[in-house]
């Protein structure tokens, strides 16, 4: 008998919490995290599709911007850092900003740019890399995850033509389960860096690089100071050396603040894992690097 209301019979609901789940969430997709969201929740996307010609060239807001990132090669791997400063115009926005974070187990990714998509681009790298071997059931191997982050870069050019630009640095080692599975392999090193343009353009580069308004200062520092080979205790000197150089030069750029105790995010990615330096060990090599200039200002 049908319905006095003259609705049609409806098919039984499914069981909670079954019901409760949006379709879009149960249904077999792709390794992208990325574009699982662009089809369930775009809304939550930090690349929301900006109109390039909707005004002049850079001419985005102004909000904060971060630089300077480093990175070095060495024996053990690779080494990348960053100074804590945000400005906005002649503003210093923010004193400790981390602008350098862990990727995942085996690599390490910086941030120049606009901090606030900066960021946001950072956690929904990371939610990619987990949700890919969640989903696939293997890692991705480095030349993989770079190739992922340079797709995001290219989504945020509209926004990257008006002004809001993310230039990140990405360095790390394959690990050594590789993009095989969980088979054991041997640990294959050495570290490895990678750099972007604004529209997702890819580059590796070799023994070290920079990003960021300090960027020509810092890695004039390091084609003086390099050494291929060097130690990881080294390497991290080498590091701090170049953004004490960086912001010499370049008043966007945060030097080690003896007095607040800020100090640069320093990360090491060996092919036993990424690790993020203390603070009181960054703080230790800073203190070095500052009395060494004091009586010796050009390093």
């Amino acid at each position: 008998m049908g319905d006095r209301s003259g609705f049609a019979p409806s098919q039984p609901a499914a069981p909670w919490p079954v019901a409760a789940v949006p379709a879009a969430y149960l249904r077999p997709g792709t390794g992208s995290f990325t574009e699982f969201l662009a089809a369930a929740e775009p809304h939550l996307l930090p690349q929301r599709p900006i109109d390039p010609y909707s005004g002049p060239a850079g001419s985005g807001p102004d909000v904060p911007h971060a630089t300077t990132i480093v990175a070095v090669t060495c024996a053990d791997g690779v080494v990348m850092a960053g100074d804590r400063r945000a400005t906005m115009g002649n503003i210093i926005a923010q004193r400790d900003i981390e602008k350098v974070f862990l990727a995942d187990s085996h690599s390490a990714i910086g941030i120049a740019g606009t901090a606030g998509l900066a960021v946001e681009m950072v956690r929904l790298f990371k939610l990619e890399l987990e949700h890919y071997e969640k989903i696939e059931g293997v890692r991705l191997s480095l030349d993989g995850k770079a190739n992922r982050l340079a797709t995001m870069i290219r989504n945020n050019l509209g926004a990257a033509l008006q002004g809001l630009a993310v230039v990140p640095l990405f360095a790390g080692v394959e690990d050594s389960f590789g993009s095989r599975g969980t088979a054991p392999m041997p640990a294959t090193g050495p570290g490895r860096i990678f750099s972007y343009d604004v529209a997702g353009g890819k580059y590796e580069e070799h023994d070290y690089f920079a990003v960021g308004s300090g960027s020509v200062f810092a890695r004039s520092a390091l084609k003086k100071r390099y050494r291929p080979g060097a130690d990881l205790a080294t390497a991290v000197r080498y590091t701090v050396e170049a953004l004490y150089d960086a912001a010499d030069d370049d008043s966007a750029t945060g030097g080690p603040d003896l007095t607040r105790r800020i100090f640069p995010v320093v990360v090491a990615v060996t092919t036993t894992g990424a690790v993020r330096w203390s603070d009181e060990a960054v703080g230790a090599v800073a203190d070095a690097v500052v009395t060494g200039r004091m009586q010796n200002p050009g390093g």
